[in-house]
């Protein structure tokens, strides 16, 4: 059963817009814009701030003229609630009609499920895997959750595909960034942002800036990476995995800037957020904060800092996730606590263990291409010095930036 919206139509007559005009306004083709005051269907919630705008009313008001026909109360005289009046016989046919339509859903509990347990088992591959194959993985079920945007569902399902689809936009960027695909990144972080704006989800959003502060920070932005990391923890929830993360990458901001008490400030609030969180997730799920992360981010600001307790924490690092000496399964995380090593050991004029575990990160195949230039940094400290190591550092280090150049697919 479908009723027309002619409040809707007359809405768009009397702001002078012929349909043509409105799908234009909002950015889509007439027909739909004839099917939605048809009653066939209904906007897309992306879609309905354009609406709003461009009918010049609010969004409590684009809510009452969506009401099909059918439901809405009809204009009432004065005293009119006073009449005797007889009901109209379709009046509970048309209330059962509405509460099968809450209640319908193409999608399911159980599809939700699969969907939020397969983005949780993609986050917990990501430390271990290559970027490009996880992609290929993220694309599917991001394709499968926009195809599901169009299907009948409630309310509650509609949120919770949402906040799913943000989850695989925002690890899409991610993995995106890892690849330096920019532009592709881009798109995903604002998709992300959307999904996560109207399902009002503050810790995705939060996230997005939080991913967006790595980024601009690998392009040697610390100032821009520092406000955008503070922006994530305006947003978010107290006590979160991201508010965390947000805390450590504003260290890793104020360390590359060179602000010493402000980064050992972060550091600490970062050891102390930590050490309350109660973990909900695998440990090694990329959007759940635990100690080991807290250890590496250390490493890293402390390292970039020149605070030798760099040493310390990096091979604490190490010690915990190196599976024995075999580099080709180190987690990420280890070939950069190796580069965090290097650099301490550098400061330390330990030559030797610094050539050796730079060799090790670079060679280990777990420098994604977002963190090369943290192995350009040792290597070039290494020429500077006129090591003899330099020369296989620097062969290592292109053999590196030669995958890099590899043809990638980097469509979002």
């Amino acid at each position: 059963m479908t009723s027309k919206r002619r409040r809707l139509a007359e809405r768009r007559k009397a702001c002078g817009l012929s349909q043509e005009e409105f799908a234009e306004a909002v950015g889509v083709d007439r027909s739909t814009v004839q099917r939605w005051e048809n009653g066939k269907n209904d906007p897309q919630p992306w879609q309905r701030p354009k609406i709003a705008k461009a009918l010049e009313i609010t969004a409590a008001e684009l809510d009452a003229l969506l009401v099909p026909d059918a439901f809405a109360s009809p204009p009432q005289t004065p005293n009119a609630w006073l009449a005797a009046t007889e009901p109209n016989s379709d009046d509970e046919f048309d209330t059962l009609e509405l509460a099968r339509r809450v209640a319908a859903s193409d999608v399911g509990k159980e599809t939700l499920n699969r969907l939020e347990s397969a983005f949780d088992e993609l986050a917990m591959r990501y430390p271990k895997s290559p970027p490009q194959d996880l992609l290929e993985r993220v694309r599917k079920h991001s394709a499968y959750v926009a195809h599901l945007m169009d299907a009948r569902m409630t309310l509650a399902e509609q949120r919770r595909l949402h906040v799913v689809g943000g989850w695989f936009q925002l690890l899409g960027a991610t993995l995106h960034i890892d690849l330096r695909q920019e532009h592709a990144a881009t798109a995903r972080l604002q998709t992300a942002t959307t999904l996560a704006q109207h399902a009002e989800h503050r810790e995705i959003e939060a996230w997005c800036y939080e991913t967006d502060a790595w980024r601009v920070l690998t392009d040697g932005e610390y100032g821009h990476a520092l406000e955008l990391s503070q922006i994530a923890q305006q947003l978010a929830p107290a006590g979160s995995s991201v508010a965390i993360q947000a805390t450590a990458q504003e260290g890793r901001a104020r360390a590359r800037l060179g602000e010493r008490p402000e980064t050992y400030a972060a550091i600490e609030r970062v050891q102390k957020l930590s050490g309350a969180l109660v973990p909900r997730k695998g440990t090694e799920h990329h959007y759940q904060y635990d100690p080991g992360k807290s250890l590496a981010y250390t490493a890293t600001t402390l390292a970039w800092v020149g605070d030798s307790a760099a040493e310390t924490y990096a091979r604490e690092v190490i010690a915990r996730l190196a599976p024995a000496d075999d580099i080709q399964k180190w987690p990420r995380r280890v070939a950069s606590a190796n580069i965090d090593l290097a650099l301490a050991l550098l400061d330390s004029d330990r030559l030797d263990e610094a050539c050796n575990a730079a060799q090790q990160a670079i060679l280990s195949g777990r420098v994604v291409p977002s963190n090369h230039w943290r192995a350009l940094e040792v290597v070039k400290a290494v020429e500077a010095r006129q090591l003899p190591e330099a020369s296989d550092l620097r062969e290592a280090y292109q053999g590196l930036k030669a995958l890099e150049s590899q043809p990638q697919s980097a469509g979002p």
